[in-house]
């Protein structure tokens, strides 16, 4: 009887020891699949506020001249002074990603497009987005109109607010400017150096 009684509780043990290696198997393979934290973290923002910024010039140029000179998604590069590359799909087809922020082309039209930046993880979403056109005027004018829309509820507070859209707005004038003088037969001065004045742009030729 007492042989039983060391068989029996030998077993037990064996088996109580098998099970806690198969808890301890689920409970390892459970935190391998966990993600970190931080990916965790919804990008959803609860309670959005978005906010526009329009910026338009007149160009002395047809709407298709100014857009075959400004218009390709990469032509960023050279008006808003910075590099850009086409990281996947075709220049000016839906869908396609230039560097600049790693944007996605999302619409386009004979004369205009649209882009947005995609999500970020761990990052909340501004729903950030931008749509450039050259607007038909006249038979030998036309107006180039840049549109940016995003959430900016995610700032400290209305002050902080104010300054980045002011400082967007500045930037991206900049860059409206940029291209008229590009599509007028200007050129443009080297990109200035982060807090240096920028330079007149040379006059466009006829």
């Amino acid at each position: 009887m007492t042989e039983y009684k060391i068989a029996m509780k030998n077993q037990f043990s064996n088996t109580t020891a098998c099970c806690a290696l198969v808890l301890a198997g689920f409970a390892h393979i459970a935190g391998a699949q966990t993600p970190p934290p931080d990916t965790q973290a919804s990008v959803v923002v609860a309670n959005p506020t978005y906010t526009s910024i329009l910026m338009e010039v007149t160009v002395n140029r047809p709407a298709a001249e100014v857009w075959k000179r400004v218009g390709k998604y990469c032509d960023i590069g050279e008006w808003l002074q910075t590099s850009c590359t086409i990281l996947s799909g075709k220049d000016g087809e839906i869908g396609t990603v230039r560097s600049v922020g790693g944007e996605v082309l999302v619409g386009k039209t004979e004369l205009s497009y649209t882009y947005t930046q995609p999500p970020r993880a761990g990052r909340p979403y501004n729903l950030y987005h931008g749509t450039l056109e050259a607007r038909p005027l006249t038979a030998t004018t036309s107006k180039i109109v840049y549109t940016l829309m995003y959430d900016n509820s995610m700032m400290a507070d209305d002050a902080a607010r104010e300054k980045d859209k002011a400082q967007r707005t500045t930037r991206f004038t900049q860059a409206v400017q940029n291209m008229k003088i590009l599509a007028e037969g200007g050129s443009l001065p080297p990109a200035p150096a982060r807090g240096g004045a920028v330079q007149p742009a040379a006059a466009p030729g006829r």
